[in-house]
């Protein structure tokens, strides 16, 4: 009889412990999509990942996929920011491993800044990598007016937003989110392991990309891990679950030694 209590006891503290192992590995997850998108666009990946055990969050910026309604050229990056931030704080998440697309590495910068102790990780898909004070813009060089064609109205027109489309759809983004400089200043979020990804796509090499990335160059230069990953901009729609992958693996990535904070 008491092999059979020990027996059963040694069971249960087993599977305790497997449980706990468990219960650890599983991360909060927050994705943020990119300019004329919406948290649709991350909604497979999402779902990987949730199949994983994760808690996954897919915010949609004001006035972007199905909170378009919302649409105004008074919409601002700081906008944006502040739609994580409260997303974050109202539903009490911490140690969350958020992750910026696109434009939306411009948000993601924001809110590192801003509640840079609620965070475990960073990872910037494909994403603008500003420094303190730049704006999108200024990250992608146009010393030149935009073109009046691209940027009329106070939106960004481009060609795969259409007005006969079905949802879930792009749709036009505020300008006023391409001009506003961001703030990357505070030392606790200087300090939080980020993870740079490129996605490249099949007809370029990492080594063309890295030379002319310049999120690439200042993602180097502040020691973050850099990782690659085959496929176009929007990768997350052509392999959700490779891209799922990704991020897991991502999270236990740490800083190395940075040339300096601010290339």
């Amino acid at each position: 009889m008491l092999r059979v209590v020990i027996l059963s006891l040694s069971v249960l503290l087993l599977a305790s412990a497997s449980l706990a192992a468990f219960a650890a590995d599983k991360q909060t997850f927050v994705l943020v999509h990119g300019a004329t998108a919406g948290g649709w666009e991350w909604k497979r990946t999402g779902e990987f990942l949730t199949a994983q055990g994760h808690t996954v969050y897919r915010p949609t910026l004001t006035g972007l996929g199905e909170r378009e309604h919302l649409g105004s050229t008074e919409i601002d990056l700081e906008t944006h920011i502040q739609d994580v931030v409260n997303l974050i704080l109202f539903e009490d998440l911490h140690d969350v491993v958020i992750t910026g697309h696109s434009y939306g590495g411009m948000v993601v910068t924001g809110v590192m800044d801003r509640i840079p102790e609620r965070l475990r990780h960073v990872v910037f898909l494909d994403a603008a990598v500003p420094n303190d004070g730049q704006s999108l813009w200024d990250i992608f060089g146009n010393d030149a007016p935009p073109d009046p064609e691209r940027f009329k109205d106070g939106y960004m027109q481009v060609p795969w937003v259409k007005p006969d489309a079905t949802p879930p759809y792009n749709v036009k983004h505020p300008v006023k989110c391409f001009s506003q400089p961001v703030s990357y200043r505070n030392p606790a979020a200087l300090a939080l392991p980020v993870t740079y990804v490129a996605f490249v796509p099949k007809d370029q090499s990492a080594e063309e990309r890295a030379k002319t990335d310049r999120s690439w160059r200042n993602a180097v230069a502040r020691g973050w891990t850099i990782r690659t990953f085959p496929g176009g901009h929007v990768a997350q729609q052509e392999d959700p679950r490779g891209v799922a992958g990704l991020i897991e693996r991502s999270v236990d990535d740490r800083n190395g030694a940075a040339a300096t904070r601010q290339p």
